[in-house]
């Protein structure tokens, strides 16, 4: 087992749990004079209805334009001025934050995140400013193969009303609507204590940290929050979709292909990511970096991710081609997730991912923001303090049946959605 003192565990790790349920928690690292705040929420995109996609991801965005107590320039230069950062941003299920500072800066930093979560007045000028950003965004990835490609695998994998049919970002006809009545509704609904995580690391006392904390958010309530919402995974699909996505212009096609992968929770989950590294990721990305990219040199780029947030996301294959090799880069990555998901891994594979699991879990632990984002999933999760303590000999457990049941339980090729965007083909 790794060393506990070296690592976080529920040994070195304080955590407290407040009034109104928020969760803090606090681990000393004394070895650099800073000190990282990192935190989420329950009020993502999921909670959003569609018609009104991005508006979570905008709320977000402008926590920080004004509050009842401070302009936008008072709220930036309590930052700049002392040498501190913080930022806000939703995904499907939170909306996250991080900020960091001197550790003496830490009361103005926690300061700061509470008034701008609790008191955001959303001036009109700096709203439109940031709809207008964002518009400007979006009609830029019309012309991003890659992008296109990912939201329309996506758009086929998850149906219409399912929360991961829609990005977090919004669309141009959603966010055009968007005003500043709609993200104070949103926010008075949505923005409260119930399930937030507060996390600090850095040259701080855990006890010091905890007060803090407590003196800043332990007197927030709101009676409107909703529960938390969980994503339930849609039906698999029933054979392989195509979406072809012409984009003028372009001399290059992008490949995103997915099928549904497990959540974080998932008891299959560990198996699955080293399932997954051997496929598209280890190395040179994996097997299908070796076979498409660097044997028959049919991609620029080619890799596999998994998801694993707190629902069904999706396990996607990605490639970035020559126009006139799709359809021949398609059918090798297909032969590559057959063969993962037919036969096991060789003893060497595994042994070599389980070490380049083992041996890069520390490397993630070598700055305060590596050691909050750690601590922070295991909260947000629900995998025990002491996960990492465990995390070397979970992974030495698996076995190559384990791979080989967590892709066939995921994974077919037959199955998966495949999204192209790029040029036109074969004049069609």
């Amino acid at each position: 087992m790794t060393q506990l003192h070296s690592i976080p565990h529920s040994g070195n790790i304080t955590r407290a749990e407040l009034d109104n349920g928020i969760v803090v928690l606090a681990y000393e690292n004394p070895a650099v004079q800073s000190v990282n705040l990192m935190g989420s929420l329950h009020a993502g995109s999921l909670y959003e209805d569609a018609r009104r996609n991005g508006l979570a991801s905008l709320t977000a965005s402008a926590l920080l334009t004004g509050t009842r107590e401070r302009s936008f320039d008072q709220l930036h230069s309590a930052l700049e001025d002392n040498g501190a950062d913080l930022g806000f941003r939703a995904h499907v299920h939170k909306l996250g934050f991080s900020g960091k500072a001197l550790a003496e800066d830490l009361p103005l930093l926690m300061n700061v995140a509470n008034d701008a979560l609790r008191n955001p007045v959303f001036p009109a000028e700096h709203v439109e400013r940031l709809r207008g950003e964002r518009l400007t965004w979006l009609q830029y990835s019309q012309f991003d193969t890659r992008w296109r490609a990912s939201r329309a695998m996506r758009e086929a994998l998850y149906p219409a009303g399912h929360a991961y049919h829609y990005s977090p970002s919004g669309s141009e006809k959603t966010i055009i609507n968007l005003d500043v009545a709609t993200l104070a509704e949103f926010h008075a609904r949505h923005v409260g204590p119930r399930g937030m995580i507060i996390v600090v690391v850095g040259a701080v006392a855990a006890d010091d940290a905890v007060s803090l904390a407590a003196e800043a958010f332990g007197d927030w309530r709101n009676e409107h929050q909703p529960p938390k919402l969980a994503v339930a995974a849609p039906g698999a699909v029933a054979n392989s979709l195509r979406q072809d996505v012409f984009v003028a212009g372009k001399t290059q096609s992008d490949i995103c292909m997915g099928s549904i992968g497990p959540a974080r929770r998932a008891d299959d989950y560990l198996a699955a990511q080293l399932a997954n590294s051997v496929l598209g990721e280890f190395g040179m990305m994996g097997r299908i970096g070796k076979s498409v990219r660097e044997q028959q040199g049919l991609a620029y780029y080619a890799f596999s991710r998994l998801g694993g947030g707190h629902g069904p996301d999706p396990w996607t294959i990605s490639a970035g081609v020559n126009p006139e090799h799709v359809e021949r880069a398609i059918a090798s990555i297909h032969r590559e997730v057959e063969r993962l998901a037919s036969e096991p891994v060789s003893k060497d594979d595994l042994a070599d991912n389980q070490s380049y699991f083992t041996g890069r879990m520390p490397l993630q632990l070598e700055s305060n923001e590596g050691i909050a984002s750690r601590i922070h999933s295991m909260e947000s999760f629900g995998l025990g303090l002491d996960y990492l303590a465990n995390y070397a000999e979970l992974v030495k457990d698996i076995d190559r049946g384990d791979l080989l049941a967590a892709a066939r339980h995921y994974l077919r090729a037959d199955g998966m959605v495949v999204a192209v965007a790029g040029p036109r083909q074969n004049g069609a």
